[in-house]
């Protein structure tokens, strides 16, 4: 028990002072991020088939395997000598943000094709989209416990490293279709989580667990629809909350194709 408690200890290793935003915790992870993104798409943007499906592997076990860690030190705390188990509901990974755990396999196990295209579209739109947003605005992502900045950090820099890896990968196919077969893949992660914020109620836990930030049963705290939940009807907000953030993912799109249109042209001269 003794050594239980000590390697928890050492998981939940917590300092008096948290990072902060644009702080020099914050800033070395996203210079860190942008060189590593360059990198990427000067060394593999004509990567094999088989060399992309390695790159998306390596990147998904490493989220995975911390986000791992990360339900774990929602889960116990250690006072001082005696753990105590109580998994906290709100931590659990369903967010926007969480969602590449469960699409890059499907990127990964796919041959290449139409239909994996929509995965690949939907992280390096909409997944880029959520990425981008939380290494701008940081927010209260940081936490006290040092692995856990650690993670959310690492979590999200891959967001954005994927995502504009794979737009330059995918640079000959984007075409107004290769937007559309990601509106499917969002739409269903969306329609998965209001399922689930309806059945977690069914099961009676006094926890709060609002997976996208979309239920009906708690606030929203998400910038901007923060202030826009309270005032309008549920109905509105979800319609405003899908199709703002397909307006987005569309920008981000639209940006992606103008430079690849930018780069043939500079090929044809």
């Amino acid at each position: 028990m003794k050594i239980l408690t000590t390697l928890l200890s050492l998981l939940d290793y917590q300092t008096e002072t948290m990072p902060k935003g644009y702080g020099p915790f914050h800033l070395f992870f996203f210079f860190l991020v942008i060189g590593i993104t360059i990198f990427f798409c000067f060394k593999f943007k004509n990567c094999s088939d088989k060399a992309f499906r390695r790159i998306v592997l390596i990147c998904w076990l490493i989220m995975a395997t911390l986000e791992i860690y990360k339900q774990l030190v929602y889960s116990y705390s250690v006072e001082p000598t005696v753990i105590e188990w109580d998994y906290q509901w709100y931590a659990f990974p369903y967010q926007l943000c969480s969602t590449p755990l469960y699409v890059l396999p499907f990127v990964f196990i796919l041959k290449d094709s139409k239909f994996r295209d929509a995965f690949v579209a939907y992280i390096g739109t909409f997944s880029l989209f959520a990425g981008t947003a939380v290494f701008c605005y940081p927010g209260d992502v940081f936490s006290h416990v040092v692995g856990i900045s650690i993670q959310t950090m690492v979590h999200h820099g891959l967001q954005i490293v994927l995502g504009v890896f794979f737009l330059v990968w995918s640079r000959k196919r984007i075409n107004r279709w290769f937007f559309l077969k990601s509106i499917p893949v969002f739409a269903s992660l969306v329609t998965i989580a209001m399922i689930a914020n309806e059945a977690f109620m069914l099961l009676g836990i006094d926890e709060t667990f609002n997976m996208f930030y979309i239920s009906p049963h708690f606030d929203c705290t998400l910038p901007l629809l923060s202030l826009i939940y309270p005032k309008v009807h549920y109905i509105f907000f979800a319609a405003l909350y899908i199709f703002g953030f397909t307006l987005i993912a569309f920008i981000v799109f639209l940006i992606a194709r103008g430079f690849s249109k930018i780069k043939k042209r500079k090929k044809a001269v």
